[in-house]
């Protein structure tokens, strides 16, 4: 008889319980690939992608699309101007930050429908996707986060 090695020494679990798992885990997070296949290829703004990362490393680079507020400045003010079924997606530096889940809590507490973009910068940068400078970005008033859809919704 052979040993099992540690991939199989404990069996998957039958198939309905990991379709249930796995659909559960898209609610909470999306992926690097997705979002740029969203915001760049297809021009697709039916979320806002939120970098929770600093002021000064949003400048230095991040993804395209991206608006900067810090995790720890989302507020219910901030996000008045969103009708209240705005999906946000929240991302930082990548796997070895939570500044993203810290994001995305205070995003659920506010009521917001959320979700996580796993990677982060690392993540993105590992896809081979370029990153957006502070040049690049696009005005804001002091404070304030713009839609990036344009939906009515969003207008």
């Amino acid at each position: 008889m052979q040993n099992s090695s540690a991939v199989t020494a404990i069996a998957p679990a039958p198939s309905e319980a990991a379709l249930a798992h796995f659909e559960a885990s898209m609610r909470f997070e999306t992926d690097c690939s997705d979002v740029h296949d969203a915001l760049v290829v297809k021009g697709q703004r039916d979320f806002v992608l939120l970098d929770v990362r600093s002021p000064a490393l949003f400048a230095a680079g991040h993804v395209p699309g991206a608006i900067n507020l810090p995790h720890g400045k989302i507020i219910a003010s901030k996000l008045a101007q969103y009708a209240p079924e705005t999906i946000f997606v929240t991302y930082c530096a990548g796997p070895h930050c939570n500044g993203a889940t810290r994001g995305a809590i205070r995003l659920a507490k506010l009521g917001r429908p959320v979700k996580i973009m796993i990677g982060g910068v690392t993540g993105w940068l590992d896809e081979g996707f370029a990153l957006a400078t502070a040049a690049e970005a696009r005005p804001q008033a002091p404070g304030a986060i713009r839609p990036l859809a344009t939906s009515p919704a969003h207008e």
